[in-house]
């Protein structure tokens, strides 16, 4: 690390597809670095802000409200300027300014343009951007999400040259794992010895240069790993190649599309995760998650899925006479068949 770099206020950045881990490992750093002062910066694609919500309700001592901000109003990617740059002037011209701040992307966020704007006066001299973490869903590799058929590819292209192939989750986490200075391979205890292996061989692969990879499961990374790398990653970005580096102007998620249910009182845990679980095999969502109650229980259930894997708990105390509607975002390549999808999650499981 140089020597400006020393005087300036780290930044860490987690990156990784929807759903592969970043608000767990997020709020596992949280846990184990008590009496630092860590700002916290949110990203999420779409209108519903619920990985703010889970950390703000952490109950981590010292984890205060006013050090998470939530940006919910487009991929930060795409934002730096109206949104990004204002939020960390803010941060750094707090009377008592954080001593590290990590920026959780949204899944469908390229990290790159993020890193470019490191860049501008108003920040170059007072931050640095410690390290990019990408979060890798393990399983999900396991099952080929983001794998291109190289063959098929080229059938394609041979039977049609007019064809222009894009599959935009493989250049999104392409991306990610591009700007990465360390990936964290999570979830690996749904994987087989072998599948794992296969796994962590596919992410070397796909990655431009040699970086460190490490496994985990719910996103339990000693925060030592984590912070402190010293990459100035702002500094090297022609190391950090991007599927988008020849555009000019915003890039556009224009290949997925969002929204949020609003979702009844369940009248079980059971039956509503087998609703969600049919919602997301049925109509091939991407991403779900949010907030619901359940018949006869005082607490608030909260969802989290990716495909039809589902997790859940009972995260907090629902108030006396609270509003018992529940809300889900739902996230999706274009084309999601919304008004069916709503249709479906206004039944009770």
């Amino acid at each position: 690390m140089s020597a400006a770099a020393l005087t300036r206020v780290p930044v860490t950045i987690i990156t990784g597809f929807l759903g592969a881990g970043k608000t767990t490992l997020l709020r596992h750093i949280l846990h184990k670095v008590q009496g630092h002062r860590i700002a916290v910066v949110v990203n999420e694609f779409g209108s519903l802000g619920i990985d703010g919500e889970i950390l703000r309700g952490c109950g981590i001592e010292g984890c205060r409200d006013d050090d998470i901000v939530e940006l919910t109003n487009g991929c930060l990617c795409c934002t730096v300027a109206d949104d990004f740059l204002p939020t960390m002037e803010a941060l750094l011209d707090r009377a008592d300014p954080p001593e590290h701040v990590v920026i959780e992307t949204s899944g469908l966020a390229l990290p790159k343009p993020l890193l470019k704007a490191f860049g501008w006066p108003t920040v170059r001299n007072r931050m640095t951007v410690d390290g990019v973490i990408t979060v890798v869903d393990a399983p999900a590799i396991a099952t080929g999400r983001f794998a291109d058929d190289p063959e098929a590819v080229a059938q394609q292209r041979a039977a049609d040259p007019s064809l222009d192939h894009d599959n935009p989750l493989a250049e999104v986490f392409e991306d990610q794992l591009n700007a990465a200075d360390l990936i964290v391979l999570n979830k690996t205890d749904l994987l087989s010895p072998q599948e794992l292996q296969r796994v962590e061989a596919e992410v070397r692969r796909l990655a431009p240069r040699p970086v460190r990879l490490i496994c985990a499961t719910e996103g339990k990374v000693d925060p030592a790993v984590l912070l402190g790398i010293g990459a100035e990653a702002e500094a090297d970005l022609a190391a950090r190649p991007s599927h988008h580096d020849a555009e000019d102007g915003e890039h556009e998620h224009d290949d997925f599309e969002s929204f949020v249910a609003t979702v009844p009182e369940q009248t079980s845990v059971e039956g509503f995760l087998t609703l969600l679980q049919d919602v997301a095999a049925k109509y091939d969502v991407l991403r779900m998650k949010g907030f619901a109650s359940v018949a006869g229980k005082p607490m608030r259930l909260a969802v989290q899925g990716v495909g039809t894997r589902f997790r859940h708990e009972f995260d907090r105390p629902l108030t006396a006479g609270a509003e018992r509607t529940g809300r889900i975002v739902v996230i999706g390549e274009k084309g999601l068949a919304e008004s069916a999808i709503r249709a479906a999650l206004s039944t009770a499981g």
